[in-house]
Parts: structure tokens; C-alpha cells; sequence
């Protein structure tokens, strides 16, 4: 047992110090202005099934700098479903769209849903969960609290906080519980294809409904042999061609 542990140990060290050795060399290239090298470097450790922020992201900015806005958008996107609160990524995300042909608009929601999501959103749902661990932990404070407090004052506020922060655990819980279930149901989406027609129907014959080109961020709805129904950020939809895109999960 002990043999096979340390040979599994022994290759997930060789492969780890393999991935950084061609990590270092794809930032080498990088620095040199060899940008299709780097990217040549970096993708051979993504073959190897690693992946990282750092990756995607140095990736993300390799092709950028070749003005291929589609990889670009791609990675930067991929960067931020691992870490969705890094500013230099999100910045330079911005700087990738501007370079994009469409300009699409999105209709913002209304109502009760527009203020569950500009909550909810607000955090990851990872960080959702974090965060209602403290309040379980700052509950079992409040609980001790009150069980060794020896004054009226001091035991009413502990037993006000008791009541208090099961609703905000509750909440926390909630919100965690939605953003991964938004998480899970979206399908995300860019369009690879210098341009490409989206159709009406999934046949090769069907009327054109709108052109998407290279960046554009679309949703994936569902999958019919080599067509994909996608829907944009202005609810627009029809079908595109399944080798014109690149889904991000």
C-alpha cells in the first residue's frame, strides 16, 4: 500500500512540476512578445487536463494581444468561473468586448426578480456559503453568550442576536442556493466564427434571422445534432451551427 501511494505521489509531483516548468515558459515567451509560442506553451498544459485562473487568464491575454477577440473573451471567461471576483480579469474582459463587432444589448429585469438577483449576484455562490458558515458560527457565539452572561442587559442582546441571525443564515443559505442553481441551468457560450448566421429553424435551408460575429457571448437552450439553439442578452434567439461556438463549461 505504502509502494502504491508514493508512486502516486511521485506522479502527481512530476506532473505538477511538468505543468509549471511549461507554465514558466509560456511567461517566458510571453514577456519576449513570442505570444503564439505562449499560447502554444499554455495549451499543451491544458491538454495535460490542468487548468487555473493564472492559465486562463495568461492565455486570455496572449491572445489578445494577437487581436483574436474571440479566444481572448473565451479565457477571460473561463478565468472568471474560477475566481468571478478578480478585478484585472474583469477589467481586461472589458477591453476584449470593446474589440467585438456586436453591440448587444441587454434587457434588464423588472420586479421582484430584478431585486432577488442584484442580491444574489452580488457574491459567488461559494462565497454565499462562506458566509452563512459565519453566521452559524457567529449564532453558537450569541448562544454562548446568553448561556454564561450574567447580566439582564447583556443576556437580552444575546438573545436578540439568537433570533436575529438564523434569518440571516436562512437568507445566506438562500442566496447561495439560487446563484447555484443559476450556475448550473446557464449554459454560456462564445462565438468562435469570424461570422456566422444564426437561422430560424436547425436546417441549412432556413431563413436567416441575425449575424453573430467572433466574441459575442450567447446561451446555450438546447442541442439538435450539429445545431445549437442559443438565445442573447436581448432575448433574441434562433439556431447556430455547433462548430461556430465554444461553451464554457
Amino acid at each position: 500500500m505504502k509502494t502504491r501511494i508514493l508512486a502516486i505521489t511521485f506522479l502527481f509531483l512530476t506532473q505538477f512540476n511538468w505543468a509549471q516548468s511549461v507554465f514558466d515558459k509560456g511567461n517566458e515567451h510571453y514577456r519576449n512578445g513570442n505570444y503564439q509560442e505562449a499560447i502554444a506553451a499554455y495549451e499543451s498544459i491544458l491538454k495535460g487536463k490542468k487548468e487555473s485562473c493564472d492559465l486562463y487568464y495568461n492565455l486570455a491575454n496572449a491572445y489578445y494581444k494577437l487581436d483574436k477577440v474571440g479566444p481572448a473573451i473565451y479565457y477571460y471567461e473561463k478565468a472568471l468561473l474560477i475566481s468571478p471576483n478578480d478585478k484585472d480579469i474583469q477589467n481586461n474582459l472589458k477591453f476584449a468586448k470593446s474589440k467585438a463587432i456586436d453591440d448587444i444589448k441587454e434587457i434588464p429585469k423588472v420586479g421582484f426578480e430584478k431585486f432577488v438577483q442584484n442580491i444574489t449576484s452580488s457574491f459567488h455562490s461559494d462565497t454565499w456559503a462562506r458566509i452563512a458558515v459565519g453566521f452559524s458560527i457567529l449564532f453558537l457565539l450569541f448562544f454562548v453568550g446568553y448561556y454564561f452572561s450574567e447580566t439582564t442587559l447583556s443576556k437580552r442582546i444575546y438573545f436578540i442576536g439568537m433570533f436575529i441571525v438564523p434569518f440571516l443564515l436562512l437568507l445566506s443559505v438562500l442566496a447561495a442556493w439560487f446563484e447555484k442553481n443559476q450556475d448550473l441551468n446557464e449554459r454560456p457560450a462564445i462565438v468562435f466564427a469570424e461570422s456566422t448566421s444564426v437561422l430560424n429553424e436547425p436546417r441549412n435551408n432556413a431563413t436567416e434571422a441575425f449575424i453573430l460575429h467572433e466574441g459575442t457571448k450567447v446561451f446555450v437552450l438546447e442541442s439538435l445534432d450539429q445545431w445549437k439553439k442559443i438565445q442573447l442578452t436581448d432575448e433574441s434567439e434562433g439556431w447556430i451551427l455547433s462548430e461556430a461556438i465554444k461553451e464554457l463549461k
